[in-house]
């Protein structure tokens, strides 16, 4: 049975659901874009009876509340939405966490700094690198002298062809309004092979309110950098057809992870959609082994490895 609530962060609404047993570990999955909580559902409905489940729209998506101003899709913002959403209904609780997309883009600012740092017990990440991180990695590859480590980032950019159309204001907006919200199925179903469990009656909507999140963060964030570091123990779920985000991108993680794990998948992008069962497992195995303290033992092999380790570990603490 699925519960659902709303949730008032700061003004904006917030569209909840629960599944599972609330007495249950809990576990908080995060959608990207330009979905809705159901890109978790097949997921969510496999690890209820394991864990206290809540997934949520995020602000300007399904039937989240959806401000106008760009400035409100700040990192900040989307921070203090899962907070919000954890105080109301984990009170006092530690919880895991998981994301995909923009979903994972947006939790590493809560897996790295502020309140919500010391009460993450685990980070799973699929699809979706902090900024902060790729930022350091694009300045590392282009002050190399190695043509092959440049090439890198102009391959990246031309995987994120779509960041920089959609800084351009109200074109992605009609794109979406004419065409894109109608085709979409279409779309995940011919280049992605993955089809939604239902049709989303806001997917027009979802993708056009959601490209604020890009105008609103990613220039910033990749032009000024800050060293963001983990504490938690985080598993990297990285698809090796993605054809958004390279696995280039996470050449770096041990840099920014003292206790970094590494499961590689032959999959395309929409994960969460194309392998439930494989997520699920993924995702249950490993809140559960943080959950009994033996990850490193049990999981050695995803454990990436990397010098400095002790070093990172204070730091990220």
């Amino acid at each position: 049975m699925v519960q659902q609530f709303r949730v008032d962060a700061g003004g904006v609404g917030l569209a909840v659901r629960a599944w599972g047993d609330a007495r249950k570990p809990a576990l908080v999955l995060v959608h990207g874009y330009p979905d809705n909580h159901s890109v978790w559902q097949p997921v969510a409905e496999r690890l209820a009876d394991r864990f206290y489940v809540l997934a949520y729209d995020v602000r300007g998506a399904g039937a989240s509340d959806a401000p106008s101003r760009v400035r409100d899709y700040r990192m900040t913002c989307l921070a203090a939405d899962l907070k919000a959403v954890v105080d109301a209904l984990l009170p006092g609780r530690d919880f895991h966490l998981a994301a995909h997309d923009w979903g994972s883009i947006q939790s590493w600012e809560s897996v790295t700094s502020g309140p919500l740092k010391p009460r993450i017990l685990s980070y799973t990440s699929l699809s979706g690198p902090c900024l902060d991180h790729v930022g350091y990695w694009m300045r590392d590859r282009l002050r190399s002298m190695l043509p092959a480590q440049q090439a890198k980032v102009l391959r990246q950019l031309a995987s994120s062809w779509y960041v920089g159309l959609f800084q351009i204001p109200l074109l992605p907006e009609l794109v979406w309004q004419a065409a894109m919200g109608r085709l979409w199925p279409l779309y995940l179903s011919r280049v992605e092979g993955v089809t939604e469990p239902h049709p989303n009656p806001s997917q027009t909507q979802d993708g056009r309110q959601g490209v604020r999140l890009y105008r609103a963060n990613f220039v910033p964030k990749l032009l000024r950098p800050e060293p963001r570091y983990a504490a938690c123990p985080v598993l990297l779920i990285v698809p090796q057809r993605d054809n958004y985000v390279g696995t280039q991108l996470f050449e770096d993680m041990q840099r920014w992870v003292p206790e970094l794990y590494r499961q590689d998948i032959d999959a395309s992008h929409w994960v969460p959609l194309s392998h439930p069962d494989l997520i699920a497992r993924s995702i249950g195995d490993f809140v559960s082994a943080v959950e009994r303290g033996d990850q490193a033992e049990v999981l050695s092999p995803w454990r990436v490895s990397g010098a400095g380790a002790a070093l990172l570990k204070r730091l990220a603490s």
